[in-house]
């Protein structure tokens, strides 16, 4: 159960993190407007309040690993939102990371 926690806070951080830094660049670099970069920046703060939620005690370690979930899901973010088309090297390194992820955080430890 501590496993799909960490995986489902994992998730909610990336939505956060990942949303909120597009919702900033919808406003500054598409010229959405002012209002648009607020709500991502107040998404972005809520982030790093979902860290802190993790099971694990390590913030290096936590931080480490959602490195790799944050690379993966903002290939995601890109297909759906954006209609990006990630090549066969996106994919194999977000595969790479989400790896580095399972391996951070869920090797077993003495």
């Amino acid at each position: 159960m501590t496993v799909v926690r960490s995986l489902l806070l994992f998730g909610l951080a990336a939505l956060a993190e990942i949303g909120g830094a597009w919702l900033v660049w919808q406003g500054v670099r598409e010229h959405r407007g002012w209002l648009w970069a607020g709500v991502g920046v107040l998404a972005l703060g809520a982030y790093g309040f979902v860290a802190t939620l993790q099971p694990e005690a390590h913030f290096g370690r936590v931080l480490a690993a959602y490195g790799g979930v944050f690379v993966a899901g903002s290939l995601a973010w890109g297909v759906l939102v954006d209609r990006f088309r990630p090549d066969r090297f996106d994919i194999l390194g977000a595969l790479v990371c989400l790896l580095g992820v399972a391996v951070i955080m869920y090797a077993p430890r003495a």
